[in-house]
């Protein structure tokens, strides 16, 4: 196989195996793959029809990212970050978030919907006790809200932020508690930027940072 031969192969197993990573990410988002689980090389390889190459360098990227961890003659494992890592999360999200959000009077109305609907949704779902499909709902709020800026390499990192903050959020357990809270807070952000209050929207988002930083430590702390 010449060199440039070679190139190809290995930029065609990178592109799969970063395919690998997004999908594997979306399933912690999920919640499907649970904070403290084995991934196994084999069941995994043969569900995605992917080389133990691939799946590797999957893993590579999702350890990298802080989602998986790679123990000596155990495996690789679903990580479960702790009450730092929660401080460093929120600590970016106010820079990203805060940021996009005054942003929004000079927005498409798409990217303002996009806001707008997912707390909607999670409206809806908490009134039937749904509260699955309301933490999902939230993880899109706030992925509209980074979507403000028009930034694809944002979006990315801040997708990477809330599968690692998803982690936080199982190892916590109490889900359904910490969503009671929030979801009428996002709802109230909403109102303050559909009434062009955008300081206030701004203030208020750092206020819910900062309470539900404290909050997700302690259930941490308490497991």
């Amino acid at each position: 196989m010449s060199t440039l031969a070679q190139g190809k192969a290995g930029l065609e197993r990178a592109s799969t195996a970063q395919k690998v990573a997004d999908m594997l990410r979306e399933r912690v988002l999920d919640g499907e793959l649970a904070p403290g689980l084995r991934l196994s090389e084999e069941a995994i390889g043969g569900a995605l029809g992917v080389s133990r190459n691939t799946l590797r360098e999957a893993f590579r990227l999702l350890t990298r990212d802080r989602l998986l961890v790679h123990e000596h003659s155990r495996g690789v494992f679903v990580r479960r970050p702790t009450g730092d890592d929660v401080r460093d999360l929120y600590a970016a999200r106010r820079v990203i978030e805060c940021g996009a959000l005054r942003l929004w009077n000079g927005v498409t109305e798409a990217q303002r919907e996009a806001v707008r609907a997912p707390v909607r949704q999670a409206v809806a779902r908490a009134e039937k006790n749904d509260w699955t499909k309301a933490g999902s709902a939230n993880i899109q709020f706030h992925r509209g809200i980074v979507g403000l800026a028009g930034s694809t390499r944002l979006s990315d990192e801040s997708d990477r932020l809330f599968a690692e903050l998803m982690l936080a959020f199982r190892v916590a357990q109490e889900i359904n508690d910490f969503y009671q809270t929030y979801v009428p807070w996002n709802r109230r952000i909403v109102e303050l930027l559909n009434n062009s209050e955008i300081d206030e929207a701004v203030d208020q988002l750092n206020e819910y940072f900062d309470a539900a930083e404290e909050d997700l430590v302690q259930r941490l702390d308490a497991n």
